[in-house]
C-alpha cells in the first residue's frame, strides 16, 4: 500500500479535530480525529460520522456545519 504524504494541522491547539492535506492532491477538504481514518467533507458529513463526531465537528467547525446543514 502507498504510503500517503498528508500535513496535519488544527484551527486551534484545543481542537479534537485535523485538518489534513493531501500534498500529492489539490482541492481535496479532509479532517481526522485520530490521524488514522480520514474523512472527505463532501463526500462523508454527517452520514459517515458517529453521532459524536458530528457534535465535535459542528462545535469545532461551525462555518462548515451551517454550510453542510441542509445535509443532516
Amino acid at each position: 500500500m502507498e504510503k500517503k504524504n498528508y500535513i496535519y494541522e488544527k484551527n486551534n491547539p484545543d481542537d479534537v479535530i485535523w485538518w489534513v492535506e493531501d500534498v500529492d492532491s489539490i482541492g481535496k477538504m479532509m479532517f481526522t480525529f485520530d490521524k488514522k481514518k480520514i474523512f472527505n467533507i463532501f463526500e462523508d458529513y454527517p452520514h459517515n460520522l458517529t453521532e459524536e463526531q458530528k457534535r465535535i465537528f459542528d462545535k469545532e467547525n461551525p462555518y462548515w456545519a451551517e454550510f453542510l446543514k441542509d445535509r443532516s
